[in-house]
């Protein structure tokens, strides 16, 4: 895909690796990752350096998929999922000074074939989602899914008196 035959406001930089007929559209950003052959992008996705998306998915709009994301072949990723790579994200060091790239620990994550997630899911870092699995709407995983298995709901919980960890 050339830059002119580009959709509007699309960025793609040029380390980005696209198959052969990959669709993109508008508000889309791009940069460092792979998309495999027949994929589409929707409209507001941010796909980071170091993800890599396999053949024939479908990333819907307003989607994030951070460095580390691993989206093997054929998966649906609903409207609004969010992927995460940092377990203990913070803006700067216990001295104060501001985080750099050295100063977290990325946990990969792992999408495997022909699986679904629902929209408005968050995938936390870490995890495996199995071959076939579906993870429901508005869901958030926290732990592996098994190949062909439906996860859904909000594993949230607050814990009084736990600290935050640095």
């Amino acid at each position: 895909m050339s830059n002119s035959s580009l959709p509007p406001n699309v960025v793609v930089a040029p380390d980005v690796k696209l198959g052969r007929g990959v669709r993109l559209s508008p508000f889309v950003n791009l940069y460092g990752c792979s998309i495999g052959e027949e994929t589409t992008i929707g409209a507001f996705v941010e796909i980071q350096r170091g993800a890599r998306i396999g053949r024939r998915c479908k990333i819907s709009s307003h989607s994030f998929v951070c460095d580390g994301v691993e989206i093997e072949d054929e998966v649906f990723v609903g409207h609004g999922v969010v992927f995460i790579n940092d377990r203990y994200p913070r803006a700067t060091n216990p001295d104060g000074s501001l985080k750099s790239a050295g100063d977290w620990a990325m946990e990969r994550t792992v999408v495997r074939r022909r699986a679904a997630i629902g929209s408005g899911a968050v995938i936390m870092c870490g995890v495996e989602i199995g071959e076939g699995a579906l993870v429901g709407a508005g869901a958030l995983v926290t732990r592996n899914v098994a190949p062909g298995a439906l996860v859904a709901g909000n594993a949230s919980r607050h814990y009084a008196g736990v600290a935050p960890r640095d």
